[in-house]
């Protein structure tokens, strides 16, 4: 009997020949199951063929940028995680890329290490392969069941779905219900870092956490400037 622990299956989208190589060779040395593109239309029509656990995306691709691919794959699947990779540094793209839905942005040059690093954390809470995602039991909030392991809000007859991201959110201020959380620990907790960017792109995700809610309105979560949020509503209690 084979237990051996399946490979995470990676689509790399990255146009400079000699470093898609590079990492990929890497890589799979980790233990990774690379599917690699050198551009956005042929990495659109492989991913909606195949399963993948994470996309690692250039910016700066031919015939389909990174953005718009990462768009695409979005409308498709809502809670893979997203990597973009590029030398840009530009404060505009940066929170183009999290408004997009990416889950981290890491500038070139950088290292392999780093890179291996940032896809395990997002794998491991996203339940790819190399780690289960525990699961974790539902929430009332008030006229609202959040279903954190299926990643869903649900009000009498209606379910909406969550992103990963929105869905961590979500859940850590439920941890800390009617309690001020401090900006930087949801930031540590869901992205890994307290950025600049990451800071405007929790805000992004609070505003839509927000309408999501806004149907009941005795869930509330109430921002406190320059401190944190808190998420309020009656009768809330675990189910």
């Amino acid at each position: 009997m084979n237990s051996e622990k399946p490979k995470p299956e990676i689509l790399l989208v990255e146009d400079d020949a000699s470093l898609r190589f590079v990492i990929q060779d890497n890589l799979e040395q980790h233990h990774f199951a690379i599917t690699s593109s050198e551009n956005g239309i042929e990495a659109l029509q492989i991913f909606q063929k195949q399963h993948f656990d994470l996309c690692i995306l250039d910016v700066m691709l031919p015939e389909m940028d990174g953005f718009t691919l990462a768009g695409h794959i979005r409308q498709l699947n809502k809670q893979i995680p997203v990597l973009f990779l590029t030398a840009r540094g530009m404060k505009e793209d940066k929170l183009k890329a999290f408004q997009l839905g990416a889950d981290d942005y890491i500038v070139k040059p950088f290292s392999i290490e780093e890179l291996i690093m940032r896809m395990q954390v997002f794998l491991r809470r996203n339940g790819g392969p190399d780690g289960t995602h525990p699961g974790k039991p539902s929430l009332v909030l008030n006229s609202y069941l959040f279903d954190y392991s299926n990643l869903c809000l649900i009000r009498e007859n209606m379910t909406k779905a969550l992103t990963q991201k929105e869905a961590d959110i979500l859940h850590f201020l439920c941890q800390h219900i009617e309690k001020v959380v401090r900006r930087e620990d949801i930031l540590n907790q869901v992205w890994g870092n307290d950025d600049y960017f990451t800071g405007r792109s929790l805000d992004v995700f609070i505003s839509k956490i927000r309408k999501y809610l806004a149907l009941d309105p005795a869930v509330q979560i109430i921002n406190y400037h320059g401190i944190g949020f808190k998420l309020s509503c009656n009768d809330a209690s675990r189910s």
